[in-house]
């Protein structure tokens, strides 16, 4: 009966770490570019009384006799799914149709990749993310310039007083990896590679190795689906209430065999 104890202890740990990510896709439902991550299970160590295919006298068993001890969670994995677009308006709002991340440098030195498209000018004119991260290739615009456009391909035009023809500014660039699921979250919309992940592929929008598009003056929505993450959110629940009636049982028979010495 120790074993009960111990395997529905094990069930009600790993539900709340799936209900911990749920909450934490549900509180992420309206950031922008937010990419939504699915807890992933898988049974523990079994305890072999009779291993199957074993000798039985003068036969070999059909089935062994095995008792498994309970479950741990072993992933988050990272969901791509698109998100919906939310039209802005704003010049420097970007979204990506299809795959692909925007490149940011981060104050250490190191390259962040994100889908949030929320980016604006600094001082000196460079487009930078809202945490003022600068967007890679950069791309500087000239304070006076009366318009920028930017195509679905990620090439940068802007109109300069007395000027009839735009002016072209620089190519936005985008990256992807050969297993976006196993991006490392930083927090603030960033995402870093790891080893799982492999490391990254750029080029320009709508490339041959498969980037998608950028639409000017949209953003990317969450792709948190909110009622799937409610029934996600039901069912680890019910999980935890089954295991912790588990709990409940397994002390009830030690209260009636401590019972029994009396």
């Amino acid at each position: 009966m120790i074993r009960a104890l111990y395997t529905a202890a094990s069930g009600m740990s790993a539900q709340q770490a799936n209900l911990d990510t749920v909450a934490n896709n549900l509180a992420n439902s309206a950031t922008a570019g937010f990419r939504s991550r699915k807890m992933q299970f898988e049974d523990m160590i079994y305890q072999n009384l009779v291993v199957p295919g074993s000798a039985a006298s003068t036969s070999t068993t059909s089935a062994g006799l095995q008792i498994g001890l309970g479950t741990k969670s072993t992933s988050s994995e990272v969901i791509m799914t698109q998100g919906d677009f939310n039209q802005t308006g704003n010049t420097l709002d970007l979204a990506i149709q299809g795959a692909g991340f925007f490149q940011v440098q981060l104050p250490n030195g190191t390259l962040g990749y994100t889908r949030d498209g929320n980016f604006a000018m600094n001082n000196a004119g460079t487009m930078v993310d809202s945490h003022g991260d600068q967007l890679l290739p950069a791309l500087t615009i000239p304070a006076n310039a009366t318009s920028v456009s930017i195509s679905q391909y990620g090439v940068v035009t802007a109109t300069l007083p007395g000027q009839t023809v735009s002016s072209q500014l620089g190519t936005i660039q985008l990256a992807t990896f050969p297993n976006p699921g196993g991006l490392n979250s930083l927090g603030g919309n960033l995402l870093q590679p790891t080893s799982a992940s492999g490391n990254a592929i750029t080029d320009t929008p709508g490339g041959s190795s498969g980037m998608g598009t950028l639409q000017q003056g949209f953003l990317e929505n969450s792709n948190v689906d909110v009622v799937a993450e409610f029934v996600n959110m039901i069912l680890a629940q019910r999980a935890y209430e089954s295991n912790s009636k588990v709990v409940h049982v397994a002390d009830d028979m030690y209260q009636q065999i401590n019972g029994m010495i009396r």
